[in-house]
Formats: structure tokens, C-alpha cells, sequence
């Protein structure tokens, strides 16, 4: 029952603190908070765990925030900004694929304890890292496209452009999703692991990430409060 808390935990936690930055520093935050997102989530991915009954990687948090984050930014900012946040974690993980990669070239003093343990974490990250930017960015920029045809849709059909918020917001995350979580799971587990237990990973993150989509959809409601908060604070100077 360990793991089942901690991931509750990481959902609550990761959706509080994608809120707090948006509150506290904007568009800007959720910026921020992309491109780290991103990077833990590659590392955070390596790990494979057993959980509500399926063995599963973590990760799977950290990168349904990152489509969180590029709904509140269509829906409260603009199409530009959601997609320049996903090119910012593109980048992001680029970086931090070839900084730690030249990490493993240097050769260790005789007094070094811990260069073994970064050469199997980091040895096993380029695979990873460049699985996941490919399906990061098309699934991503995807995800921005199908949010606002849901949008130009559900603003057609009822004439309001507020309403209907949580059917583009999770009409675009979960049918993004399926293209993310089949593509990363082939990209980056085939040949590692056996096909029934790939199988069971993208069953079972693709359910973490339906169970995060409607979780998320307070967030994006609550999101509409910072903005209205932000847009009042903006006006007074």
C-alpha cells in the first residue's frame, strides 16, 4: 500500500505546485516548471514498481502535469504560449541528455563513491531521453492542436467560450495520452523488457493517466481564479 500513497501524494503534490506557480510568478512559472518536469520525469521513469495491482514506471505523474500545464496556458494565455512551454521542455531534456552523458567521460578519482551508481542510472538515460523527447513533442504539440479544435467546437455549439471547459481539457489529455503512452512505451521499453510486461505498462500508465486528466480538471477550473487574480493584480499596477 506504500506505493498506492506515495503516488496519491505526487498527484496532489504535482498539481498543487503547477498551481502555486502559475499563482505566484505566471506564465513564466509554468515555464519553469515544464522544463524540470520533463528532466525528473526521464529520470524518474527508469524505476519500475508494482501498484494498484500492475507493475508500472514512475514518471507517469510528472508528464501528465506537463499536459496540465499546456491546457492552462491555452486555455488562460494563448496557443503561442502553450506550445513555446513545450519547446521549452524539448530543450530542457536535450540539455540535460548531453550534460549528462559527458558526466559519464570523465574518469573517477580513486576516492570517488559514487560514479558507478551515476554510470547505471545515466547509462540507461539516452533511450530513454530521446524516446521520450520524439513522443514528448508529438504528443505534446498534439495535445495544443486538439485542445483548441475542442475549444473552436465547444464554443460553436454553445456560443460560449467558458463553458465546456472540462470536456476540451480532458477530450484533448486523454486521446493525447493514448498516442504518448503507446509510442514511449514501444520507443523505450522493446527489447528490455518481455511484450507482456509492456503490455502491462501501457495499460497501466495509460489508466494513471486517465484517473490524472480528471483529477487535473479542478486544477484548470481553479487555474481560472489565479488568472482572473492575476489579470486584477496586473490592472492595478
Amino acid at each position: 500500500m506504500t506505493n498506492e500513497l506515495l503516488l496519491i501524494g505526487s498527484v496532489i503534490f504535482i498539481f498543487s505546485c503547477v498551481l502555486l506557480s502559475y499563482l505566484f510568478f505566471g506564465k513564466t512559472g509554468l515555464y519553469c516548471l515544464s522544463a524540470i518536469v520533463t528532466v525528473l520525469a526521464n529520470i524518474e521513469v527508469l524505476i519500475l514498481v508494482n501498484a494498484f495491482g500492475a507493475e508500472q514506471t514512475l514518471g507517469n505523474v510528472l508528464f501528465a502535469s506537463t499536459f496540465l500545464i499546456t491546457d492552462i496556458l491555452s486555455e488562460y494565455e494563448s496557443k503561442k504560449a502553450a506550445n513555446k512551454a513545450v519547446w521549452i521542455g524539448v530543450f530542457a531534456s536535450l540539455f540535460f541528455l548531453l550534460l549528462s552523458q559527458s558526466w559519464l567521460l570523465y574518469v573517477p578519482s580513486e576516492n570517488d563513491t559514487v560514479y558507478n551508481a551515476f554510470n547505471t542510472v545515466f547509462s540507461s538515460t539516452p533511450r530513454m531521453l530521446i524516446s521520450s523527447l520524439a513522443v514528448y513533442a508529438v504528443s505534446q504539440v498534439f495535445d495544443v492542436w486538439l485542445y483548441h479544435k475542442w475549444w473552436a467546437f465547444t464554443e460553436k455549439k454553445c456560443g460560449n467560450k467558458k463553458s465546456f471547459l472540462w470536456l476540451r481539457n480532458n477530450g484533448s489529455t486523454l486521446i493525447s495520452q493514448i498516442l504518448n503512452t503507446l509510442l514511449f512505451t514501444l520507443l523505450a521499453f522493446y527489447g528490455t523488457y518481455d511484450m507482456q510486461t509492456i503490455i502491462s505498462i501501457f495499460l497501466s500508465s495509460y489508466i494513471i493517466f486517465v484517473f490524472t486528466s480528471l483529477l487535473d480538471t479542478p486544477v484548470i477550473y481553479l487555474a481560472r481564479r489565479v488568472k482572473n487574480r492575476l489579470d486584477k493584480k496586473e490592472k492595478m499596477g
